[in-house]
């Protein structure tokens, strides 16, 4: 997964919040722009904010972000993000064991869900019958700040930091799945959340949740929404980019063509961008 673009009305407010809470690194800032990572020359930009000052909030019982996910290599460096929310000021709305990750949530200023994650090792993660295994624990938060290391107590987030995954919501699960399973090739990783579906590749626990826990048949926010503008998806080559616009053409999805990169919306509206690695 790429960086993921969000439509915000109060760019230097946002921006800072990414800077001092998330602890992202501000590396490009333009007109009505900025670029956030980690600033290790080998990683992605990880969140894009683009400043539109008339931009209204998301209307309720919408399809768009349930939450980005920001995936850090350790638990230590779980362990300073929790830290870092805390001396910022700002407040968790969640923290969860997944069997297969440890979660912390929150939220930016203008409501933009985030989740702040560690992976296990896979071959901790359980499967049963063949099929993954996911579910929604409290959290060790102590056993979480335990991993502290003094090094780290003014550092940002580390380089590989990146985005794990993308939840969305959608309006409906069949017409998601034929997008991101049918159309772009996402093996389905489990089922068993109600009113969710999550999907991945590699064998990866889930690059994309998709849920309809805003409501069944929500219509996409109005243009003019603060919140999500798009997300990126990384292929490796940009002939497996042209393989998958032409995927998707061919499933009706009529996709936009842009300097080598691959755009279109899913059955609800969320703006996807196919890009090349290279």
């Amino acid at each position: 997964m790429g960086a993921v673009r969000l439509t915000v009305a109060d760019l230097d407010r946002v921006r800072d919040f990414y800077r001092d809470a998330i602890g992202l690194s501000e590396l490009e800032a333009s007109e009505g722009l900025v670029r956030l990572g980690t600033g290790d020359p080998a990683d992605r930009a990880v969140v894009e904010l683009v400043s539109d000052p008339n931009a209204l909030p998301r209307p309720r019982a919408t399809s768009g972000l349930f939450h980005l996910a920001i995936l850090v290599p350790s638990r230590p460096d779980l362990a300073r993000a929790l830290q870092r929310i805390a001396e910022a000021g700002w407040r968790l709305s969640g923290a969860s064991d997944h069997l297969v990750s440890e979660a912390l949530y929150t939220s930016d200023p203008e409501g933009n869900g985030i989740e702040l994650y560690r992976d296990r090792p896979r071959d901790e993660w359980p499967v049963r019958d063949g099929v993954l295994q996911m579910d929604t624990l409290p959290l060790d938060l102590d056993g979480v700040l335990g991993e502290l290391r003094r090094e780290d107590a003014n550092a940002g987030m580390p380089p590989g930091t990146r985005i794990g995954h993308v939840h969305l919501n959608v309006g409906d699960l069949a017409a998601a799945e034929s997008f991101y399973s049918g159309a772009l090739g996402f093996d389905v990783t489990v089922r068993g959340y109600p009113g969710a579906l999550f999907v991945s590749a590699g064998g990866y626990h889930h690059h994309l949740g998709l849920n309809t826990w805003a409501g069944e048949g929500v219509p996409p926010p109005p243009a003019d929404s603060r919140g999500l503008r798009e997300f990126e998806i990384v292929l490796p080559s940009a002939d497996l980019v042209a393989q998958e616009g032409e995927r998707l053409g061919e499933a009706g999805f009529e996709p936009e063509r842009e300097e080598g990169d691959i755009r279109a919306s899913d059955p609800s509206g969320n703006s996807v961008v196919l890009v090349s690695r290279t």
